[in-house]
């Protein structure tokens, strides 16, 4: 796409988000739709939900004139956008009105298949189908399970976008500008202070939007699958650890908590524009070893990328055993 196309593009996604999360807030305000603090949480102030719609409806918007813009990419652009609907759509109704995990985690499943019937469209290969199922699946509820804080879901969304950009080829690298255009959107009303969380339309959302890119990446061949999930490394890591923990001392792993290591952090005394920026820190890293990974050859790329997953591991237990001292 020529960027006398993109740039003004990219401008408008960015501004009906912005404008639509102003939307939101006074729909949630007007609903009394608010997260309340209390032990389970890390904010101190009511503060409305469900902003996260605004990116939503701005990446349906900017599909549909991508797939009017480049029409082969319409049935693949419709599949996507009927995923990402379903856990937008879950996720909306959970921010009204809370549902049990399982009818959530059903939908989350369907979504996860229809991604995986378009890698296997795409690629006809069996393991990268799986791969994209379980990701989907994952990403989803590990977007939801990280955003507790001002900004850091966003950010990391972000960051992880910009380097999926850089890293893949069109169509996927405009698709993961649309992207970061629509949470940049969102992002002044959610840092450096909340006016808004995007609720779980919003993280759900961004879980299934980064799987899809991340595995129709791994489907073009421009990068392994496992450097693909470098910019994910954050979330991965802490979400991972944590939620192992909590299954291996027998805890109920699905109820809320305050144990991952952002949490903990924040409950030490840090603010939460402190934590976030170190979390980004750490993205801004990943997408340098993203760009130098991608040309290595096999199978060093994979080493490196198990070397910074390992490498975020302790820096994770290092923080965390600081942080409970």
């Amino acid at each position: 796409m020529q960027p006398a196309v993109m740039v003004p593009g990219l401008l408008a996604v960015a501004l009906v988000a912005a404008a639509l999360t102003a939307a939101a807030r006074s729909y949630a305000l007007r609903r009394q739709l608010l997260d309340q603090p209390g032990e389970r949480r890390s904010h101190a102030v009511a503060t409305p939900r469900g902003g996260g719609i605004a990116i939503v409806v701005s990446q349906l918007l900017a599909y549909l004139g991508v797939g009017a813009l480049f029409p082969a990419l319409a049935g693949t652009l419709v599949l996507f956008s009927a995923g990402l609907v379903m856990v937008a759509g879950i996720g909306w109704w959970d921010d009204h009105r809370p549902l049990p995990a399982l009818p959530r985690l059903a939908v989350h499943v369907v979504a996860g298949l229809l991604l995986g019937a378009l890698v296997w469209y795409w690629t006809g290969d069996a393991f990268r189908t799986a791969f994209s199922v379980v990701l989907a699946v994952s990403l989803i509820n590990i977007w939801n399970f990280m955003d507790g804080i001002d900004g850091l879901a966003a950010t990391q969304a972000l960051l992880a976008s910009v380097a999926y950009a850089l890293l893949l080829p069109a169509p996927l690298a405009g698709l993961a500008l649309v992207l970061a255009a629509g949470v940049l959107g969102f992002l002044p009303f959610n840092f450096p202070r909340a006016r808004i969380f995007m609720g779980d339309v919003g993280s759900g959302a961004l879980g299934y939007l980064l799987a899809g890119l991340a595995a129709l990446g791994a489907g073009t061949g421009n990068a392994p699958w496992s450097v693909l999930l470098i910019p994910l490394a954050a979330f991965l890591v802490d979400a991972g650890l944590t939620l192992a923990g909590r299954v291996l001392r027998g805890e109920r792993w699905m109820e809320a908590h305050t144990q991952h290591l952002y949490q903990r952090w924040v409950k030490s005394g840090r603010s939460h524009a402190m934590v976030t920026s170190c979390y980004a820190l750490f993205g801004v890293a990943g997408i340098a070893l993203v760009l130098v990974s991608a040309r290595l050859p096999s199978p060093w790329s994979h080493v490196a990328a198990m070397a910074w997953g390992a490498s975020g591991a302790c820096l994770w237990w290092v923080l965390r055993n600081k942080v409970l001292r």
